[in-house]
């Protein structure tokens, strides 16, 4: 089924900024379509901010609910206090596709493990509160053989279908269209079938 994730492109975040009894709390959020697109988010963050006493973490790469590939860490914080808080926010979100790095510098007042799993948690919500979202369709590559003649109709049809054409390769008897299917809707092509007079074969 469709979810929501960040209108992010690549290698860009969206950063808010929170303050707790004078430690700064900033935070980083990102698509992270798979893990090593979350773990880029982390290597910057620890760059821009050397001098930060924490860089905790948690991502999701993939759909709301995704038991797989997850992940969560305190950094050297109390063990529970930031990394599982700030994961519990994401899963609640609704969200997939998305990892976020809140960056913690010390402010010199001891908030006690209740206290940083707060703060960690209101840091990730309020940077959810105003970031961009789409949503997206998972999506299956099949296969269509068709005529020269039907290409212009299946493609309108596919179009029709929010059905997107991603790549055609040329044949001496006709074109094969690999396009991609939303996993959650049935394999259907009777309508097309009838359009095209059975002059389609689906190859997957």
């Amino acid at each position: 089924m469709p979810y929501a994730i960040p209108d992010l492109p690549t290698g860009e975040w969206r950063e808010s900024e929170l303050e707790v009894e004078k430690s700064r709390f900033i935070t980083w959020v990102c698509r992270a379509p798979e893990p090593p697109a979350f773990e880029a988010l982390l290597a910057a963050a620890r760059q821009a901010h050397p001098g930060a006493s924490h860089h905790c973490s948690a991502f999701i790469a993939g759909p709301p609910g995704e038991q797989q590939a997850i992940g969560f860490s305190d950094d050297g914080e109390p063990g529970g206090t930031a990394g599982r808080p700030m994961y519990q926010v994401l899963d609640g979100s609704g969200l997939g596709q998305i990892g976020c790095v809140v960056i913690r510098y010390f402010g010199g007042t001891k908030l006690g493990t209740g206290g940083l799993a707060r703060a960690y948690s209101q840091a990730v919500a309020q940077a959810l509160e105003h970031l961009p979202t789409r949503d997206f369709t998972p999506r299956t590559p099949l296969r269509l053989k068709l005529d020269f003649a039907g290409e212009a109709e299946a493609r309108a049809w596919l179009a029709s279908q929010d059905v997107p054409v991603e790549h055609a390769d040329y044949g001496a008897d006709g074109v094969i269209l690999t396009v991609g299917w939303p996993q959650h809707a049935a394999k259907d092509f009777e309508p097309l079938e009838a359009r095209l007079k059975g002059r389609l074969k689906t190859l997957d």
